[in-house]
């Protein structure tokens, strides 16, 4: 979700728009204020980064939200955190209000007796709802029965997600490298794609590269060492965004082995990268994996996930499913296009709510 705001923000800025983000100060050392290429970013108390420290930004941020909208045309909440600041700050200047909702947190707690009740009132309560997947819109309208919520996939930066020089070393002569570009929690089913080394490296010469941090990480390394695939699986640990195209380029295959998903903007990043993706068959991943550009397997079935993985190493048309995997990312879900559909939205939200 951050990259999709910043690369969106950033979009609207090149084309001429002031845009001001309200955001939590949620690792030390932030400041409370600062210029991000010509984004104005503000910054509130957040004590941490779990569903009470959520609801205290929420409410810390309401001052903030209210003085920054008296020179808002359109306020955009992203994600459910976001929505209460925004109802009240559009009360301030009546200027409209979009929400996005973009998470499997989403999902979760959409099923919720809580839960349920306040997501229909902040859905009911937005001028225009999206959703990062065509799964979490339908979700969106059983909840609040009669509401449009459109379904727009996240976009990825096709200028700095593309095919570079690798960053890692060439593996061993006849030894394939995939990627797993996947936070450690237990959510995103790294546990999977580990009890699927052994079977896989019995098939073919693999090793496999972790880029993600997470609670789950010493476990996951103790499983590594359990099934004897140490020399095979190599955890990188968190790494910058902007190392992410050189290390997604240093592979042949990147799998997503999540348990829960939208649709996954690093999966869209792999494949503008050229990386064909071996992903889980949940969430929005159906919606942008096929086989013209990898292959889906069963979630949290380790089997499957190699079998799967196996069978598109072996294909010998692998490096034109990434081509092709690249094509439509530029076509179908470039930032380019994001940006223009949003300025879209605000625009005639902007026509009607002058002509009320």
């Amino acid at each position: 979700m951050e990259s999709h705001i910043y690369y969106l923000c950033r979009a609207l800025v090149d084309r001429g728009h002031q845009v001001t983000v309200l955001t939590g100060r949620s690792l030390p050392g932030l400041s409370s204020r600062e210029d991000v290429d010509g984004i104005e970013v503000r910054r509130t108390w957040m004590p941490a980064r779990n569903t009470p420290g959520w609801a205290a930004f929420a409410l810390a941020s309401l001052p903030r939200f209210r003085d920054l909208a008296r020179r808002a045309d359109v306020l955009h909440a992203q994600d459910i955190a976001s929505v209460l600041p925004g109802t009240v700050a559009r009360r301030v200047r009546g200027a409209p209000l979009v929400t996005t909702y973009h998470s499997s947190h989403f999902l979760k707690r959409a099923d919720s007796p809580f839960w349920r009740p306040v997501l229909r009132h902040f859905i009911q309560a937005g001028d225009h709802n999206l959703a990062a997947s065509t799964e979490i819109a339908e979700v969106a309208e059983a909840v609040a029965p009669g509401t449009h919520v459109e379904a727009l996939t996240n976009g990825v930066e096709t200028s700095v997600f593309r095919r570079v020089e690798p960053t890692l070393p060439t593996p061993p002569a006849g030894r394939r490298r995939l990627i797993v570009p996947r936070r450690l929690f237990a959510k995103n089913g790294v546990e999977y794609f580990v009890r699927a080394m052994p079977s896989l490296a019995q098939r073919v010469d693999v090793e496999a590269v972790l880029v993600g941090d997470g609670p789950e990480r010493p476990r996951l390394e103790a499983l590594v060492g359990e099934l004897g695939v140490t020399d095979r699986v190599l955890f990188l640990g968190a790494r910058p965004h902007a190392d992410m195209p050189g290390l997604l380029s240093s592979a042949e295959l990147a799998v997503f082995p999540s348990l829960m998903e939208a649709t996954s903007v690093a999966a869209l990043e792999c494949m503008a990268c050229e990386l064909p993706v071996a992903a889980s068959d949940v969430g929005g991943l159906p919606e942008i994996v096929d086989p013209d550009v990898g292959a889906l397997f069963r979630p949290g079935d380790p089997a499957d996930l190699a079998r799967v993985v196996a069978g598109l190493l072996e294909r010998p048309d692998l490096r034109g499913l990434g081509v092709e995997g690249r094509r439509r990312v530029v076509e179908r879900w470039s930032n380019a296009r994001l940006a223009q559909r949003h300025l879209e939205i605000y625009e005639e939200l902007v026509r009607r709510h002058r002509a009320a």
